[in-house]
């Protein structure tokens, strides 16, 4: 799935329902094919269930996923896929039940191995910066070649291409593509802008010893 993605999932914080159709249309116009809504506001699920509904060629998933309550309030608003910043059990269990692939939040290696005992493959790596950057990311695909990665907190344009050279990394999370500002304000414009210049990061300097390192570990698909 995050392959799919890639290179950049925007995350969107949305406060106004009504902006959530034309922001998905901005996205697809600059060329991404996925956004993450997060839960963080009491508009996400009326936004998310008005894309799932009018823009049905953007994926439209549910992230900052906290409880298993609002699994099924993100899953019954037609979300196609959840995101959650970290990992319990109780959390994991309830995502992986529900019928909507998963993308689990993990900050370790204790965490990604929790997350793959219970099926997950698709992680998230949260948050990026903070804990460790590209650095870390480039030391688990020796030990978990399996598990596959979108980074997302602190990713930004200027370093998203240091985490999409790694073999282990499907796609990046960024704010920084769906501004809140910019949804406020209407500037569809500028976040079609934005996402053309996200959309453009799958391109990278095949000489870059990022680029390398991709050549030496390819990327294998997930089942």
């Amino acid at each position: 799935m995050l392959d799919s993605f890639a290179p950049v999932l925007p995350v969107a914080v949305v406060d106004d329902a009504a902006t959530a159709v034309p922001l998905a249309r901005a996205l697809l116009a600059g060329g991404l094919t996925a956004v993450e809504v997060t839960l963080r506001t009491p508009a996400a699920t009326a936004a998310i269930a008005a894309i799932a509904a009018e823009v049905p060629e953007i994926a439209v998933g549910a992230g900052t996923v906290l409880t298993a309550g609002q699994v099924r309030e993100a899953v019954a608003a037609g979300a196609g896929f959840l995101v959650t910043p970290g990992s319990t059990g109780r959390l994991l269990d309830a995502c992986l039940e529900s019928g909507v692939p998963a993308v689990p939040g993990v900050a370790t290696a204790s965490e990604a191995l929790a997350a793959l005992e219970r099926g997950a493959r698709e992680l998230k790596f949260f948050p990026a910066e903070a804990a460790g950057g590209p650095a870390v990311l480039a030391a688990l695909v020796g030990p978990l070649p399996q598990a596959r990665f979108c980074p997302t907190g602190g990713v930004t344009r200027a370093n998203a291409g240091r985490y999409l050279a790694l073999p282990n990394v499907g796609c990046v999370g960024g704010a920084w593509v769906a501004p809140r500002e910019a949804i406020a304000a209407r500037d569809w414009d500028r976040v079609t802008a934005l996402a053309a210049e996200a959309a453009a990061l799958a391109g990278r300097d095949p000489g870059s010893a990022e680029a390398t390192a991709t050549r030496r570990g390819p990327r294998q698909p997930l089942r």
